[in-house]
């Protein structure tokens, strides 16, 4: 009997040993039957990916917060925004060439009467004629305007746009002559002039004296007077002063 007991005590210990050793082993073969899945790995790898890239939010987020309160607190203490003071202009001419009226370069536009007109040609053959400079045989387009006094007296002679001197020298035929150059480019040439005032290099605004009549070669029949010229650039085209000048009359 005995014997008979112990067979079947060694039988039922084998028997329990077979089931949990079967029940540990489930879990292991679950696993690695979900790891040999193939969508198994790409599903991780996103899991993985989308928890970073959340991280990466998050700190962009926190920085961009810092950063603009910064700012407002900078804002907040200065009354504007900080800016690179090395790109402000010194001692900037102001720009209102683009803005400014051309105004008459004397004092009193009813003190002066013109003299040699601009030659326009578009104007009639008479006005034309009227507007050719004679000296010696030679007869030249006249490319400004010539102001005068009735009474042949020298009168003070201002610079009709805002700009820098760029041009301050005497020729023989045209007399000593001053040229200032707008910020838009555009050229006011003042010549047969006496007494300047100005010197190359200087800034000059609308309205400032700059020198006075006087008398040169070329036209000299004008006796004392101004030279009045504009061109629209260095090299451009002359302009016709009197148009320009024509809302200051």
């Amino acid at each position: 009997m005995n014997e008979q007991k112990k067979g079947i005590q060694v039988k039922e210990e084998v028997t329990v040993t077979k089931e949990v050793t079967s029940n540990t082993t489930v879990p292991s073969k679950g696993w690695r039957g979900l790891m040999a899945k193939k969508w198994a790995f790409p599903a991780i790898y996103m899991a993985a990916a989308a928890i970073i890239l959340t991280f990466m939010w998050v700190y962009q987020d926190l920085g961009s917060s810092k950063t603009a309160d910064k700012a407002g607190t900078e804002i907040a203490k200065t009354g504007t925004a900080a800016k690179d003071l090395k790109d402000e202009p010194v001692n900037a001419l102001p720009v209102v060439a683009a803005t400014e009226k051309m105004q008459w370069p004397v004092v009193n536009r009813n003190d002066v009467v013109a003299g040699i007109p601009f030659y326009d040609t578009q104007a009639s053959n008479e006005d034309k004629q009227a507007a050719m400079v004679q000296y010696g045989d030679t007869f030249t387009p006249h490319t400004g305007l010539d102001l005068v006094r009735a009474d042949n007296q020298t009168f003070d002679v201002l610079a009709a746009l805002t700009g820098k001197v760029t041009v301050v020298e005497k020729n023989p035929l045209t007399g000593s002559q001053v040229e200032i150059t707008s910020s838009n480019g555009m050229i006011t040439m003042y010549q047969s002039l006496s007494d300047i005032i100005v010197t190359q290099g200087a800034e000059v605004k609308q309205g400032d004296i700059i020198a006075k009549a006087g008398v040169n070669e070329l036209e000299k029949d004008d006796g004392v007077h101004l030279h009045f010229e504009v061109r629209e650039s260095k090299d451009g085209p002359v302009l016709n002063p009197t148009a320009l000048m024509a809302e200051h009359e």
